[in-house]
């Protein structure tokens, strides 16, 4: 199986956003408004946040979502070990493959993604 280029799938995702937008721009706006209302600061901070959305990413075992959250998650400040460590406990809930999405593109999307914000 070729390895998945996690910086292509989250050019093709935030690409794929845009362009639906020009057709559909209500629901791709309401989708993103949600996403904002979301992820603004509160009780917990943004990368608080990106660790939960990382955690819910491979336990769900999207593709593209734990791309784009390891991408957000190292942009609000998270560390390598702080996103490992939120994605363990997701595997406390979704085993084998929680993990296997862990070790996998979840490793690579930081490897990727780490050197961006150094």
């Amino acid at each position: 199986m070729a390895k998945k280029d996690p910086r292509e799938m989250l050019n093709a995702f935030t690409g794929g956003l845009e362009e639906l937008s020009g057709t559909n721009e209500t629901h791709v706006g309401a989708f993103m408004n949600l996403l904002g209302s979301a992820y603004e600061p509160g009780k917990l901070d943004s990368k608080v946040k990106e660790l939960i959305s990382v955690a819910i990413a491979v336990y769900n075992r999207c593709e593209y979502c734990i791309v784009f959250h390891t991408y957000k998650a190292l942009e609000a400040g998270a560390s390598r070990e702080e996103m490992l460590e939120a994605a363990m406990v997701a595997v406390a809930f979704g085993g084998g493959p929680t993990m296997a999405y862990s070790v996998t593109l979840l490793k690579d999307s930081i490897d990727e993604f780490e050197k961006d914000f150094k």
